[in-house]
């Protein structure tokens, strides 16, 4: 580190303006409290729950940070360029776009009664235009641009998943979205360090698996305790467990602060091991 530099000003957000979209739900919230805790002021971008939005900026201004709420279909070009303007004008810059929104369709996923040629087409492009277009291409065309402009530079984070590495059973579409979003990160962090700044990054987290609200019933029973699948999950996660929500916000806050300043188009896996482990 530099002379007079600390841990604490390494991982600083301190001054500056972090948008995350998706943060009515559990990643979102828990690594928007993460950013605030770092000193960010927080631009909170959801799509239906507002109830959740609001209780998180909540939280956000009772650790002393400005927060506010926007909603918005990450879907419609409009509404998110509409939105992205907004945005810098109300805060005067961003510094930080974390992109978390995103989801699966059960029309687009295969299981035992209900193979490939049964799947619906128009579910599997829902679920490619929300994880894809929406939940990133929309996103860092449209807040990213502000972050050129910003001689500060600034910090993209994707949220990709394990399935880009290697697809899971029964989650075709939502695995071909994912891996699209690594891909994609890696090709606009070098387009945009080569041709606009390279004070401006592009990662991407790939969570692993986290109990969330869309995974809680596939990965635990009513009690608790593990599904069959979760159990066999856990079997094949070198740490034994799955993840938490908490397990991203570190990731999350390194990409985002100065103590990532010379790491681009990186896929970092928060998952345990599961990645790396051949099963053997």
């Amino acid at each position: 580190m530099d002379d007079g530099q600390t841990v604490g000003t390494l991982f600083s957000l301190a001054g500056k303006t972090a948008v995350v979209i998706g943060a009515s739900g559990a990643i979102g919230g828990a690594v928007a409290q993460g950013f605030a805790a770092a000193g960010a002021d927080l631009a909170l971008v959801f799509n239906s729950n507002r109830t959740a939005a609001e209780r998180l900026a909540g939280r956000v201004r009772e650790m002393g940070r400005r927060a506010e709420v926007y909603q918005v279909d990450v879907r419609l070009e409009s509404e998110v360029a509409e939105n992205a303007e907004r945005v810098a004008r109300e805060f005067g810059r961003m510094d930080v776009l974390f992109n978390c929104a995103g989801g699966n369709n059960k029309n687009a996923m295969t299981d035992r009664s209900r193979g490939f040629f049964d799947l619906v087409p128009e579910a599997i492009s829902d679920t490619l235009d929300l994880n894809f277009m929406g939940s990133t291409i929309l996103p860092c065309l449209r807040y990213g641009k502000p972050m050129i402009e910003n001689r500060a530079g600034g910090s993209i984070i994707n949220v990709s998943s394990m399935n880009s590495f290697r697809p899971l059973e029964g989650r075709p579409a939502y695995a071909a979205s994912k891996a699209a979003v690594s891909n994609f990160t890696q090709w606009l962090a070098c387009h945009i360090a080569k041709q606009y700044t390279a004070k401006v990054r592009v990662n991407a987290i790939a969570p692993g698996f986290f109990p969330n609200e869309r995974m809680r019933s596939t990965l635990l029973e009513a009690d608790g305790s593990y599904s069959e699948r979760g159990r066999r999950i856990v079997d094949l996660t070198p740490m034994g467990k799955l993840g938490d929500v908490q397990d991203l916000v570190g990731t999350a806050l390194w990409y985002a602060s100065d103590a990532s300043a010379f790491v681009t188009g990186t896929v970092t896996p928060v998952d345990g091991g599961f990645n790396a482990y051949a099963g053997i």
